[in-house]
């Protein structure tokens, strides 16, 4: 598999990490998986989000993707919710799949009879369509925080998790924020951050939790045994 990463590099370890261990358990032994990893520098992608230039970060990442095809990849992960925002240029660059993590998390809500969920993820993530559309696109009501919860959402993860930072404090401003969508009818929440598991799992709330970065890995587990 490849898998472009970077984005931020905490929650690419957690792919490499989950992708392994998946492997290893599956087919026992020494076994694990065959990845070619293309990881690039968040901070040259968050200056171009600042700047409103998805165009260009498209274009770099889609360079990845042809690469890593070379390199001998069969399929290709891109290890980021936001950055799908652009996986259309990366699809229109390579000849071999692209898992979309958006379509692998809503195909797994659809699964377990939901039909209104919460979002939580980057502001781009809750703001804009890209993300919320193919959700919606498979029968999905989306549900996403007041102006406050998001800014709260979104700093905490550009401030603290990509830094591997976790704090009590704000795991407390997450739990309220899904304590709120709840209280709006929100069945399920989702995890739409790949760094959000490392601050919130299904322990910490009372409604189901769907983490983003495991049923990403979980898809790309059934494509590499496939």
């Amino acid at each position: 598999m490849g898998i472009i990463g970077g984005l931020s590099p905490e929650s690419t370890v957690k792919y490499y990490e989950w992708i392994n261990q998946g492997v290893q358990k599956r087919l026992g032994g020494h076994n694990s998986a065959r990845i070619v990893l293309a990881s690039v520098n968040f901070a040259e992608f968050v200056a171009l989000k600042q700047k409103g230039d998805w165009q260009t970060q498209g274009e770099i990442l889609a360079r990845h993707a042809v690469t890593l095809q070379g390199a001998g990849a069969d399929f290709i992960v891109l290890a980021t919710n936001t950055m799908h925002k652009v996986a259309h240029q990366i699809e229109a660059a390579i000849d071999i799949p692209f898992l979309h993590l958006a379509d692998a998390t809503a195909d797994d809500i659809v699964a377990h009879k939901l039909s209104k969920v919460g979002l939580l993820g980057t502001s781009y993530t809750m703001e804009h369509d890209f993300y919320k559309q193919r959700l919606i696109d498979k029968g999905l009501e989306v549900i996403v925080p007041d102006d406050a919860g998001r800014k709260g959402v979104n700093d905490i993860i550009y401030n603290e998790l990509t830094r591997g930072i976790i704090s009590p404090v704000s795991k407390g401003i997450y739990q309220d924020v899904i304590a709120g969508l709840a209280q709006q009818g929100a069945q399920g929440v989702i995890l739409g951050c790949t760094e959000i598991t490392m601050l919130i799992n299904e322990k910490d709330v009372n409604i189901p939790v769907f983490d983003t970065t495991r049923i990403h890995v979980d898809k790309a587990l059934d494509q590499i045994l496939s």
